[in-house]
């Protein structure tokens, strides 16, 4: 990858040279997406800007290398000027230790001045799931409020499969036809984040929804096409799946947390609630550490307190 020339304006051209490198190394080693190289590729540009006017000149290696935890808490503090929130910090932070850690690999410097700055906690977000009832209303084929039958029919199949296989929509929209015969078989392979494969089971229901859907559909991709369509046959956008959510949640009166998204949380929480063990939803859902999976502990907590409060003669 060749150096961005953008970046030939904040910084000088052998830490440019090193950029690039490090994001190539995050694209095909460590298999990030886009979307997250992008966002650490804008982080550590922001903090060479910074690093321009802080030192009076764009940096180069030496200069990144030899920096203080001062300088590093004075680039926090001209973010939070900025308006930067704790989540943006932190992130902005990760690409930076990021981008030092990929330069002391390459043999072109060390520093432990970073890692001894911390940035601000962040405040825990809990998921919220979908009660049941409310999961299984907006997955109901007879709920979905497109007007054309095949349209209603693919919203519901998407939807089936992130509450009754726990897939983020990315993973949905990205099946192809030729993975129909393993969801009529009641399983498939997914690739989630970080290029992590797993299989998942797919109820009956939720295969029949599909095979609803493929019958009902006008097109007909090849194989390896994608299996969810958008009206005019080409792969259906996740914003669309978005669109859809939001007309349900508003003739449903749902919370505005009542995301596609919170359906793979309600999958997650509902599974846990009927004694399903951590490992296991762990892997069911693709996380990497077990500790990311723990957090739905905490919301089946609240849930069992909640019905002890309600039900509990002395509470």
């Amino acid at each position: 990858m060749s150096p961005d020339p953008a970046f030939l304006v904040v910084m000088a051209p052998d830490l440019a040279d090193a950029v690039a490198g490090w994001r190539t190394g995050l694209a095909a080693v460590r298999r990030m997406s886009p979307k997250t190289v992008e966002a650490y590729g804008r982080d550590v540009e922001q903090f060479c800007r910074f690093l321009t006017g802080h030192l009076g000149e764009p940096p180069g290696v030496p200069a990144v290398v030899g920096l203080a935890p001062s300088d590093f808490r004075a680039f926090l503090a001209d973010r939070r000027r900025d308006g930067a929130g704790a989540a943006t910090l932190g992130r902005g932070m990760a690409g930076v230790r990021s981008l030092i850690r990929h330069l002391e690999r390459e043999g072109l410097g060390s520093s432990a001045a970073a890692a001894a700055v911390r940035t601000p906690k962040l405040a825990r977000r809990l998921p919220r799931p979908l009660p049941v009832a409310d999961a299984l209303a907006v997955v109901a084929p007879e709920r979905q409020l497109a007007s054309d039958a095949w349209v209603a029919a693919r919203d519901a199949a998407v939807l089936a499969l992130l509450y009754g296989s726990g897939l983020r929509i990315s993973e949905a929209l990205g099946l192809t036809r030729a993975d129909r015969a393993a969801i009529d078989a009641g399983a498939i392979r997914v690739t989630g984040k970080g290029g992590r494969t797993r299989v998942v089971p797919v109820l009956p229901k939720v295969a029949a929804a599909v095979a609803d859907y493929v019958a009902a559909c006008p097109w007909t991709p090849a194989e390896d096409g994608p299996l969810f369509v958008g009206e005019k046959g080409g792969p259906l956008a996740a914003r669309v799946v978005q669109r859809a959510m939001e007309r349900l949640r508003g003739a449903l009166g749902l919370p505005a947390s009542a995301t596609p998204h919170a359906l793979r949380h309600s999958f997650a929480t509902h599974l846990l609630g009927a004694g399903g063990d951590l490992r296991t939803i762990q892997e069911l859902l693709g996380h990497a550490s077990l500790g990311t999976t723990q957090m739905y502990t905490a919301v089946d907590a609240d849930r069992l307190m909640k019905a002890w409060a309600e039900a509990h003669p002395r509470a």
